[in-house]
């Protein structure tokens, strides 16, 4: 499939869905720093304009529409404004639609946090799904873990298909295994009007966005023989944020496993490799200056687990 991807942020939806050999024939991101480092590692700067100035005749014809777009608005630890006048990151979503709606793109494919499944009660999810129904879009959805998919890091993302009535129909998920302890796949469908979600998932942690678990701890090891480092982690790590170094939040319980050991802070390439980035993947901008911790700290925080969008990418072959 040929895509668009928007709110690129350092090319997450891009690097995971080229990888299953589809491709990206325009990008969007107005931040200049993640631009940059999207720039660094794809050879080319997208779009660097505000979405809500960008109009349909201004982006090439695709098959797929693709973005994260802003969450803040939507996570218990925000204010949660939602659609509000006084925030408009929450109706940019809507920016997305209208482009969609605009070039006639078939199918949308959009990731948020888990928070926005019962913002005001499950009525923000319900007005998204209602301006796509109106668009022509029916809809499917699921709440995804990365821990499912090969990285030790609890994630819960909802990941949402929207596809034009008369295209062939996907049936992209359920995809990942259940992260619910009852096992019961948390995904439903939308046709039109009919079965609206309506079992919620429980809240995130309170300090999801405002530093909680922001201290990821590993134990480390130094081998007396060749000095050789290696890293211990007492299981599943919990959702890295974009304020991870800045402290405060939960800190794991780490088990010590051998002698001689020393309890530290994640590294920005463990974090990268926590979200299945590449090495380095944050290391640089495009003309080659260095990225600071705490901004690679936050583009960790703020992408999509790559493994992830390649599980979703695979599936979208299945039909297309």
């Amino acid at each position: 499939m040929k895509f668009i991807e928007l709110f690129a942020g350092i090319g997450a939806f891009r690097l995971g869905l080229e990888r299953t050999g589809h491709e990206c024939v325009w990008a969007n991101e107005w931040l200049e720093r993640p631009r940059s480092i999207y720039a660094r590692n794809f050879g080319e700067q997208p779009d660097g304009r505000d979405i809500r100035n960008v109009s349909a005749g201004d982006i090439p014809s695709a098959d797929l529409l693709v973005g994260g777009f802003p969450c803040a608005t939507f996570s218990v630890a925000g204010k949660r404004t939602g659609f509000s006048l006084d925030d408009t990151r929450g109706t940019l979503a809507f920016e997305m639609f209208r482009l969609a709606h605009e070039k006639s793109i078939p199918y949308l494919l959009f990731e948020n946090v888990k928070g926005l499944l019962n913002h005001d009660g499950g009525r923000t999810f319900e007005i998204i799904l209602e301006v796509l129904d109106g668009l022509g879009y029916d809809c499917q959805w699921e709440l995804l873990d990365s821990q499912n998919f090969g990285v030790p890091q609890h994630r819960e993302r909802i990941f949402l298909i929207g596809h034009l009535r008369g295209k062939p129909r996907p049936k992209v998920f359920p995809i990942g295994r259940a992260s619910r302890s009852d096992d019961e796949t948390n995904s439903q469908e939308r046709k039109g009007r009919e079965g609206f979600f309506s079992d919620i998932s429980p809240t995130l942690d309170a300090h999801y966005y405002k530093g909680g678990n922001a201290r990821q701890y590993v134990v480390q090891t130094e081998s007396r023989r060749d000095k050789e480092m290696r890293t211990y982690t007492d299981g599943v790590v919990p959702t890295l944020t974009a304020q991870m170094g800045t402290g405060g939040g939960n800190v794991p319980y780490v088990k010590p496993v051998e002698e001689n050991l020393r309890i530290r802070k994640l590294t920005p390439l463990e974090c990268e490799r926590l979200q299945g980035l590449p090495d380095g993947w944050t290391e640089l901008y495009h003309d080659g200056r260095r990225v600071s911790d705490s901004e690679r700290y936050e583009r960790c925080g703020r992408t999509i687990t790559i493994p992830v969008v390649e599980a979703i990418g695979r599936r979208l072959h299945e039909f297309y």
